[in-house]
């Protein structure tokens, strides 16, 4: 991206330049500056030539310079610009399998979600609307990721992107976890970091799928509400294991904890009672061999045998975030074992050495 021969288009056509050059992701971008880029350089340590990744399938060298143009392109404040690139960082990982997600047919799209102060300093929406419009940060720092995969990675429709339908998290996907109306501890905080710590941690997944529940006032009710929805063979959780995500309304979060339920109850609930039967999942054993080969070696294989949605508890990575108000809930299915979730720090420090990981869900802060 050549941001000087940008220049040298008139200003009113700029924008139509962006779409005939193909670095758009189908809307407006704003158009970079060397004053905008060089901003965002200096928010991500200088260095404008220094490599932060290679961002697959086509594998572009993702310097620091690029980045900040992609940031800028896509709208974000320069203080935004260490999250996107701890994301980045963290989509690039080998346990991620970028290449992987961009190039699938399935829907997938990278789903961040932010924990600790960042939120806050930031301005990211943790609460109302949580999944959709109206938040710059959320919208732009998603955005700024996708055009990375798309500028650099080249995961563009139809070429290398073969998506059969996507989805609009493919436009951008950033939510942050609502700490302070959650009754648990925060998600990084139960997974070793220390509560001023920042996080971002990255999931393939496709879109909510909403969970209604205006009735229960016991974690059960709710929890089987949610589990109805885990259980279907129409998502790759189902036939293809890995991990998934579950996204707890802070009503329905309340009426939990009000009952002394923790975090890790409420997954171990949720592995027990979400799954189908194997006669289901393999569609009668017509494609046990082949279409589920990769489900865990310890999976039952036999008519009437009931098998998880994802191998382990852990594997259901649970959040609270949304509004106060609406006793709604929202399941995210994965991608399938093709693909880890990476949980990373936006200074890239790992967990204190020695640090007590909150098992349970309810360490105090």
């Amino acid at each position: 991206m050549d941001t000087d021969g940008a220049s040298r288009v008139h200003s009113a056509d700029l924008i139509e330049h962006y779409f005939e050059q193909g670095w758009t992701d189908g809307l407006p971008v704003v158009p970079p500056t060397p004053e905008s880029v060089a901003a965002m350089v200096d928010a991500l340590g200088g260095q404008p030539d220094r490599l932060e990744a290679r961002v697959p399938p086509r594998w572009g060298n993702l310097t620091r310079e690029v980045l900040a143009v992609n940031l800028v392109l896509a709208g974000c404040r320069p203080e935004y610009a260490p999250l996107v690139r701890a994301a980045l960082l963290a989509l690039t990982t080998t346990h991620f399998n970028l290449h992987g997600v961009q190039a699938t047919t399935h829907m997938a799209a990278p789903l961040l979600v932010v924990n600790g102060p960042i939120r806050r300093e930031i301005g990211l929406n943790a609460g109302a609307n949580v999944f959709g419009s109206g938040c710059r940060a959320n919208a732009t720092i998603g955005r700024a990721v996708r055009l990375v995969l798309l500028n650099v990675g080249g995961g563009w429709p139809g070429d290398l992107d073969k998506s059969t339908l996507g989805h609009p998290g493919k436009y951008t996907f950033c939510i942050a976890e609502n700490e302070e109306a959650s009754p648990w501890a925060p998600y990084h905080v139960e997974h070793g970091y220390r509560p001023d710590e920042s996080t971002v941690f990255c999931i393939a997944a496709e879109g909510p799928h909403s969970v209604t529940n205006h009735v229960a006032d016991d974690p059960q009710g709710i929890l089987d509400s949610i589990a109805s929805a885990m259980s279907t063979i129409a998502h790759n959780n189902a036939v293809s294991s890995g991990s998934c995500a579950v996204v707890i309304g802070p009503e329905h979060a309340a009426t939990i904890a009000g009952k002394g339920w923790t975090r890790q109850d409420v997954r171990r609930y949720l592995w027990s009672a979400a799954g189908n039967t194997w006669d289901a999942a393999s569609f009668g054993d017509r494609y046990g061999k082949v279409y589920n080969r990769n489900l865990p070696r310890w999976y039952r294989r036999e008519p009437g045998a009931r098998i998880p949605v994802v191998p382990a508890s852990d594997d259901i990575h649970l959040f609270v975030a949304g509004g106060e108000a609406g006793r709604f809930s929202a399941f995210l299915p994965g991608w399938g074992h093709m693909t880890s979730p990476v949980l990373r720090s936006i200074d890239g420090r790992p967990p204190a050495a020695g640090a007590a990981t909150c098992t349970d869900g309810t360490c105090e802060l």
